[in-house]
């Protein structure tokens, strides 16, 4: 058992309509990887060509946004879930 990835229905179309995702993993960083190596094309969608996270991701472990924790350097342990929620836009 590793770390569970949320997968939103917009990338799932990456991942084969797989909505959760086990990986092995020691941090976030090490986690989308992992997901690239699985799921090409994956990684781009979180991260910028820089290596930081898209401003329209969010990254969860355990429901702490990792923007609060150590970013995308956000140690992982067994059994952590990471959930990855688009951000949403609109209104009045």
């Amino acid at each position: 058992m590793g770390v569970t990835v949320r997968v939103p229905t917009p990338l799932r179309r990456l991942t084969d309509g797989q909505g959760e995702i086990e990986v092995e993993a020691k941090t976030v960083k090490e986690a989308i990887e992992k997901l690239e190596e699985m799921y090409p094309g994956f990684k781009e969608r979180i991260l910028d060509e820089k290596g930081d996270l898209r401003r329209f991701v969010n990254l969860y472990v355990n429901d702490e946004d990792i923007r609060f924790l150590k970013g995308i350097d956000t140690e992982l342990k067994e059994g952590d879930t990471l959930s990855i929620v688009p951000a949403i836009a609109g209104g009045r």
